[in-house]
């Protein structure tokens, strides 16, 4: 099972093992992330669920749709890693994956 660090925003970190396929969102909600509110239940409708994917990680991420492009429009503080969680699924590569939180989703 792939690990994520989760990346507080005040830098606090938190490591979660997950299902591969398992969204980074799920992930996080399953195992009480905050940060991560995934309030659309990853419909992709929300965008409460902005995270910012470490540089390093970047390559081993799917790009996003059109969908997902048009909801990053919407958050605050956009990055050019910006991604919303539950459009990222793990794979075994991804194991060890940083993914750092905005300091507010609203």
């Amino acid at each position: 099972m792939p690990l994520i660090f989760f990346k507080s925003h005040g830098g606090e970190i938190q490591e979660v093992h997950a299902e591969v396929g398992t969204s980074i969102m799920q992930a996080a909600v399953d195992n009480g992330i905050d940060g991560i509110l995934g309030e659309c239940g990853g419909c992709c409708s929300c965008a409460t669920c902005h995270c910012y994917i470490d540089p390093a990680w970047v390559a081993k991420v799917d790009e996003p749709d059109s969908t997902e492009t048009e909801m990053l429009d919407c958050v605050l503080e956009p990055q050019e890693t910006s991604r919303l969680s539950c459009q990222v699924f793990l794979t075994e590569e991804m194991d060890g994956i940083v993914v750092a939180m905005p300091e507010s989703q609203y």
